[in-house]
């Protein structure tokens, strides 16, 4: 099961330094100002042979004239709730203030492992400073400096140590694991319960711990698979929560424990900014996708124009992934509900698709030939050879050449289009390599 690890505290000492520098990436905006963080981060770490998700939350603030402030402390709650280790930083330079002594009252209460990371503690000399941080009662302060690096290795060990044994399911390995994901109110729980309210045929339900995902099994219509429940269909979070950053990060443990994820939209409304950051996080983790436009009895216009319109919008918004099945749905009336596990199906088995070497040499080499990578400073690129490595999360397909450094991700997605075009790969990434021969 994966484990989530949240960064909390007040706005300007760090966050988002630390962030980019444990995820290897410069994915959150960093700024002097405080408050520039108001929208959550999400990144993948791997460290120790572990890895799980790291999740940057906006600065804790209370009696500020920034409109955004009760939004950003409801989503430091929420990450509290579902994190499994807290990260709560803090800033040497400036020492303990009120903001810091609230953030760490609200922690104790949480029963949660905690971590008092005392940043900004670029020079040895600085560590002493950071003594008063005693005084929160949340055991010892580590001293890093994000900005440079240093002891982000030491704080990165720690977290592994105290990171919840992962909770190993007794599944069958062999049965696709479906999630159905989306913002709130895009139909999520009618559509599961269009699944499941007629005829059960649930085997057995397997839970992990309490914010883990939850397999449901099921046999029915010919077809079976584990449904991995996500955040509409779990138990409802409080009213005044924020819904939509709870909806996310609930989606995070889905997505990453299923191999389809079925993203569901609100045909009413259209894809939005939240659509995007659900598809992005299926994106980053490679899982199969399958488009449900919900809702679409309540749409008037119902001809193959609109439906065509509707399609070259979504896939504008999922490029460059646009092999993806549409399908247009209504839960409520349970119309084409069938065609959404059937669909689910066929991009699990994309998904493990094999080709054969002899077949993949014998179809890409001449269209390498007729169209081969640009050459590089008067050095003409060679691709000589074609496998698909061993079958794994991801179709992966090896290409050996002379000179790897210089294909280019232009060329590269060349390829995996004319990989897709010979071979059933909709719905799935495609992951491509350049390996020297």
């Amino acid at each position: 099961m994966s484990n989530i690890v949240a960064i909390v505290g007040r706005p300007n000492v760090g966050k988002s330094t630390l962030f980019n520098r444990l995820t290897e990436s410069r994915q959150a905006i960093v700024n002097e100002e405080a408050g520039t963080t108001r929208d959550r981060q999400y990144g993948r770490v791997e460290w120790g042979g572990r890895d799980f998700s790291l999740v940057d939350t906006g600065g804790w603030v209370v009696n500020s004239e920034d409109v955004f402030e009760g939004e950003i402390n409801k989503q430091v709650q929420v990450a509290i709730e579902e994190a499994d280790v807290i990260l709560f930083v803090v800033d040497v330079m400036n020492g303990m203030t009120d903001l810091d002594e609230e953030v760490a009252r609200i922690l104790r209460r949480s029963k949660k492992p905690i971590i008092v990371v005392a940043n900004k503690a670029d020079t040895f000399d600085r560590h002493a400073y950071a003594a008063e941080f005693y005084s929160f009662g949340l055991g010892d302060p580590m001293c890093v400096s994000a900005v440079n690096g240093s002891s982000t290795g030491d704080l990165l060990d720690k977290v592994v140590e105290i990171l919840p044994a992962e909770k190993n399911e007794e599944l069958d390995e062999e049965l696709p694991r479906i999630a159905i994901v989306g913002r709130p109110n895009a139909g999520k729980s009618s559509l599961i319960n269009a699944f499941i309210g007629e005829e059960r045929h649930i085997v057995t339900d397997i839970a992990g711990t309490t914010r883990d995902s939850i397999y449901t099994k099921y046999n029915k219509f010919g077809l079976n698979f584990y449904l991995v429940d996500t955040a509409g269909i779990r138990k409802k979070g409080k009213v005044n929560e924020d819904l939509e950053y709870y909806s996310v990060i609930r989606s995070i443990r889905a997505i990453e424990n299923s191999d389809v994820c079925v993203l569901m939209l609100d045909a009413t409304r259209g894809i939005e900014s939240q659509d995007i950051n659900i598809f992005s996080l299926i994106q980053k983790n490679k899982k199969g996708l399958v488009v449900c436009v919900n809702k679409w009895d309540l749409v008037e216009d119902k001809t193959q124009q609109a439906i065509k319109h509707y399609i070259e919008s979504i896939k504008a918004r999922l490029a460059p992934f646009t092999d993806v099945p549409i399908l247009f749905i209504s839960a409520l009336t349970k119309q084409r509900i069938l065609k959404v596990l059937e669909t689910a199906k066929e991009v699990y088995d994309n998904r493990r698709r094999r080709v054969t070497t002899g077949k993949l040499n014998e179809v890409m080499l001449p269209i390498i030939e007729a169209t081969p990578p640009p050459a590089w400073k008067g050095k003409y690129i060679k691709i000589k050879y074609i496998t698909q490595l061993p079958a794994g999360q991801v179709p992966s397909f090896v290409f050996f050449c002379n000179l790897p450094q210089w294909v280019k991700d232009p060329y590269k997605r060349f390829l995996e289009n004319q990989i897709r075009e010979h071979w059933d790969f909709t719905g799935t990434p495609v992951n491509i390599f350049i390996r020297e021969k």
